[in-house]
């Protein structure tokens, strides 16, 4: 290390004085590394104190070389708590990310200023271990003041310019201070309180410039705007909001108001989809607030910028080391990779406290002279008068293990211009912390169009990396530091991915898996007990698209009746109302049982019979509105029948994302949710012996739950073969009187028909009355056309594979004429036979034969027996995204999944499905790697349903599942983990791990009543 030369330091003199030595605070004892070949670019860096340097970097030097250049041009140790920002293409304020090329974010460098600023505030500006670091935040200071960020009362903005002002000039001189005054704006409004500065600028005679700044940050820092970088957000009515962090958490304001401040401790998880900001709060019995807010920033780019400086403050106050970096996700790689990496606020105090290097005296004057001002050099006596630093964060508690603004200082001297050498090591803060959050002006948020907000500048342009600078060639000083940020490839994570906590979105090594299975419980009731909240958690979020999204885009409407919009908000606002609370109870006691609350009485809490038991007395009070339900599905029918402007409002409701299934089926969820009320008893009492103290509650329950099914049990198999034909017609084109009187759905499926032209496949429609057959339609809404109809009464079968040579083919003689139809396989053919057969028994049975055909219009009557048929590969079905991501009609109905699975369902299959729904945790295994992925997947209606988290509004992708097997993956696939079960069809292929053999067993159950054949009897089925 090149010593500099042994003259004392000219009093006065400024930072980034033309004389300065060159000599870093950083490490010793590293040589800078070479830059990377390639040609050198000059970029402009804007100061503190508004002056501009030109540093010269490599093309290919990442964004840390720059960082670094700046800090060793500056002599500064503590450079982690400021930043680079610029402003990007899109006009937004952006950091510098230290990881990536410099050249790849700044498109235009000969047109961009990058300024130096404050990044990280800490709460005590005596947490600053460096009074150069406390001069730099009083500049901070200063221009937030100047450029009305920092809000504050008249009193205490004219005391903190008054300060400002000694710093500058000295003591007061009524005629200097009148002009100083003048020509210096400190304010927005200064003029208004100019006499006010000049008398609070009269009582600091004989104050230094050091202690200025001193006192400046302390006044600033009891600020409630203090630090704060507001960004513009909406609560969920619409209200206007700004949102910021500090190192305390996450704050809310209304105007320049704290409304609300939501501490680290209490935040599960931060993350952000499109334009909404969710903070997801830890469960707590005395909490008021929603388990999940949700803010709506202007963009998905705001949305992530606030994300990204949340991720940052919390690394940065909160932990004692850097993040170890973690694996990245293959499946969903949309979104950022991003995390804080980079030396935490401890890790830089340790450093500054124990490392050896040689400070430089650092001496703070006036910074604007003038003439006729005489200052004293400074003296010891301003150390006397400067409280020592604060005890280190390892010595403090976690509240106050953030640092704050500085206290006063001298300018160090700073490194000249050295030829454009750069280095890559000691970089005082990660890339990815500066990346593109955080400190970003708010005024840039909201108008990018408004001048550059960092006015105050610093130092003058030298050539300096990672805060090396070089004297005659040879390194000052210099510092290693590691950034785990991104994974080694760096491909980027998951955007709902956050770093910050505990919860879902990233990958879980194995040992860490394991330890967290590991520490819950591991009876089985406790598996039965979180299936309840699991379901209870997807049960509640689809009551959310009745009470919330269908009101809000629909109801609202003024096409919507009045009286049927007080009959669904009447009858379905109640029983969502009432399942909060029965959630928020089931929560809580789980999080007793795992341990995760401060009720450690394993014996009261290892329970869940009285949680049920009490809400099942609950629903008895709600019959009434479960009674209602039907009334509403029919009552909705009937109006979109008469108005053809709410029957197009409800049919783009269910084009929504939100409304990931039909829209009737989410009006009939709370009868449906009756049954795994009762299914989750009876295992429940099943589970438990007579003895136990959880068995009588579980008991009382089941009987209690049973009765209200019984009640409710006519109405419900009505409504879902109400609901079945309402469904159907609007796969159906033309058909006009499917939904009538005494017509039941029985099977739907592919079978394939013989004609002139051979076998054709064809959509078969089986209800109690009549035969439908189609094929699928050229229509944009991809329905499917008639072709024929045979009426069931009268009808004959006849097994004909001898007679035409065809394998599992079979012969349907009506009293018009006749078909012949193949079956994919003899299952497939053994079903077909039995329903169609039940079906004929039952319109001769009835009183009533039935002998009409379905009517259509004369256009759709056009269509030829070989008509037209639009192909759709089973690619786009059978892909996890494809369902979700498609314009126009749904193309993941049952209907078109059975029409490329070559497959069928019955009632009775829909049904069971309806009895068999299930949601949870599953890991998911990539595809090329042993990684595995946490995702929050439901299944019902024959598919599972992907979510990041279960507070998602609505699916990322889905699998339909018809036609696929479930198995367990055998030796030669080395899936050496437990619990591991394998969905297979054709060439996909998904391996899917549970957490339990409890839940491994429920979901091979759920999947398998999706995949293996079932009775036609709808016996014992409620």
């Amino acid at each position: 290390m090149v010593e500099p030369v042994d003259r004392p330091s000219a009093a006065g003199q400024r930072l980034g004085a033309p004389d300065s030595y060159g000599v870093s605070t950083l490490e010793p004892g590293l040589r800078p590394p070479t830059q990377p070949p390639g040609r050198q670019v000059s970029i402009r860096v804007q100061m503190l104190d508004d002056t501009q340097e030109v540093f010269q970097i490599s093309q290919r030097s990442a964004g840390k070389v720059l960082f670094d250049l700046v800090c060793v041009h500056l002599n500064l140790t503590e450079g982690d708590y400021f930043g680079l920002e610029y402003q990007d293409h899109r006009k937004m304020t952006v950091w510098l990310d230290l990881l990536k090329p410099t050249l790849k974010q700044i498109r235009r460098p000969r047109n961009t200023i990058l300024r130096f600023v404050v990044k990280f505030f800490p709460p005590d500006h005596t947490q600053l271990m460096e009074e150069l670091t406390r001069y730099l935040f009083a500049l901070q200071v200063k221009h937030d003041l100047a450029c009305g960020r920092l809000i504050c009362n008249d009193t205490s903005a004219a005391l903190m310019v008054s300060h400002i002002i000694q710093s500058e000039i000295g003591d007061f001189d009524e005629t200097q201070s009148w002009q100083h005054l003048l020509h210096n704006k400190y304010l927005p409004d200064q003029d208004a309180i100019r006499d006010k500065i000049t008398d609070c600028h009269r009582k600091l005679v004989g104050q230094t410039p050091a202690e200025s700044d001193y006192q400046l940050l302390e006044i600033a820092r009891r600020l409630e705007m203090y630090g704060v970088r507001l960004h513009p957000a909406k609560d969920r009515e619409g209200t206007k909001l700004s949102l910021a962090v500090a190192h305390t958490g996450v704050l809310v304001f209304q105007g320049y108001t704290k409304i609300n401040a939501f501490n680290w401790s209490k935040i599960r998880k931060l993350s952000f989809k499109r334009k909404r900001f969710l903070i997801k709060l830890r469960t707590d019995p005395t909490n008021a607030h929603h388990d999940t807010l949700e803010f709506a920033m202007a963009s998905r780019d705001c949305c992530k910028i606030f994300w990204k400086i949340c991720v940052e403050y919390h690394a940065f106050f909160r932990l004692f080391e850097e993040p170890k970096p973690k694996p990245k996700p293959i499946l969903f790689t949309r979104g950022s990779s991003f995390r804080f990496s980079g030396r935490t606020q401890k890790q830089v105090i340790d450093y500054v406290k124990d490392s050896e290097y040689k400070k430089i005296p650092f001496e703070r004057k006036h910074s604007k002279v003038l003439s006729n001002s005489s200052v004293s050099p400074q003296s010891s006596s301003f150390r006397s008068q400067v409280p020592k630093e604060s005890a280190t964060l390892a010595e403090q508690p976690d509240s106050a293990r953030t640092a704050d603004i500085g206290a006063a200082l001298e300018p160090h001297s700073v490194s000249p211009p050295i030829n454009g050498y750069l280095d890559t090591l000691a970089a005082p803060e990660s890339a990815q912390n500066r990346r593109s959050i955080g400190s970003t002006p708010d005024q840039h948020l909201l108008n990018p169009e408004s001048p550059d907000l960092e006015d105050i500048a610093l130092g003058r342009t030298h050539v300096i990396v990672n805060g090396n600078s070089l004297v005659n060639g040879q390194k000052a000083g210099g510092g290693a530091v590691l950034f785990p940020g991104h994974s080694p490839d760096r491909q980027p994570l998951s955007p709902l991915t956050s770093p910050l906590l505990t919860e879902a979105g990233y990958v879980r090594n194995e040992d860490e898996e394991e330890a967290r299975r590991k520490k819950f419980p591991t009876d089985k009731a406790y598996f039965i007990a979180k299936e309840l909240l699991t379901t209870e958690r997807t049960y509640l979020n689809d009551l959310q698209v009745i009470t919330e999204a269908f009101q809000t885009t629909v109801v609202n409407d003024e096409a919507f009746p009045d009286p049927l919009k007080k009959l669904i908000s009447s009858n379905y606002d109640p029983v969502y109302k009432f399942h909060q609370e029965f959630l928020k109870e089931t929560e809580q006691r789980l999080a007793q049982w795992e341990g995760r609350s401060n009720a450690h009485i394993k014996g009261d809490y290892q329970r869940i019979g009285d949680v049920l038991l009490k809400n099942i007395h609950g629903l008895r009070q709600l019959t009434v509105h479960l009674q209602k339900h039907s009334e509403c599905l029919v009552e909705l029918e009937r109006a979109c029948r008469s108005s053809r402007r709410l029957e197009c409002l409800c049919r783009d409701f269910e084009l929504q994302r939100v409304c990931y299934l039909p829209l009737n089926i989410f009006l009939l969820r709370p009868l449906h949710r009756l049954l795994h009320y009762k299914l989750i008893l009876e295992r429940l009492c099943k589970h438990y012996p007579p003895t136990h103290d959880d068995f009588r509650d579980c008991r009382a329950a089941l009987a209690d739950i049973s009765e209200i099914v019984l009640q409710l049990q006519g109405a419900m198999m009505k409504m879902d073969n109400f609901q079945k034909l309402l469904e159907l017609r609007k796969d159906l084109s033309g058909i006009e009187n499917l939904v009538s009187p005494g017509r039941e759905f029985i099977r739907l499926g592919c079978l394939s028909k013989l004609s002139g032209k051979g076998l054709q496949q064809r959509m078969f429609f089986l209800f109690s009355d009549i035969l439908v057959y189609t094929s699928r339609g050229m229509t944009p809404s991809n329905q499917f056309k008639v072709h024929g109809q045979l009426p069931l009464y009268g009808m004959t079968i006849r097994e004909s594979e001898e007679e035409w040579g065809v394998p599992h083919s079979f012969t349907l003689f009506g009293q018009r004429h006749s078909v012949v139809v193949a079956a994919s396989c003899a299952a497939e053919m053994e079903r077909w036979v039995e329903d169609i057969r039940m079906a004929i028994d039952l319109a001769e049975q009835s009183s009533c034969p039935i002998t009409d055909t379905l009517s259509s219009s004369p256009l759709d009557n056009k269509l030829t027996e070989d008509g037209g048929v639009e192909h759709e590969s089973e690619e786009e079905l059978a892909g996890s995204r494809s369902s979700l991501e498609r314009q126009g009609h749904r193309g993941n109905t049952t209907v078109h999944v059975c029409w490329h699975r070559n497959t069928s369902v019955s009632m009775v299959d829909f049904s069971v499905a309806v009895e068999n729904q299930l949601s949870g945790n599953l890991l998911r295994k990539f595809k090329n790697s042993n990684g595995w992925q946490k995702l929050w997947v439901v299944f019902t209606n024959f598919s599972l349903f992907f979510y990041k988290s279960h507070q998602d509004d609505y699916p990322l992708a889905s699998l339909p599942l018809l036609g696929y097997s479930v198995t367990v993956p055998s030796e030669s696939e080395n899936i050496h983990k437990d619990y591991v079960f394998k969905l297979h069809f054709k060439s996909h292929c998904y391996y899917f791990r549970s957490e339990s053999e409890y839940t491994f067993e429920r979901w091979m159950e759920v999947i398998r009543s999706t995949t293996c054949s079932l009775p036609s009897s709808k016996k014992d089925l409620y």
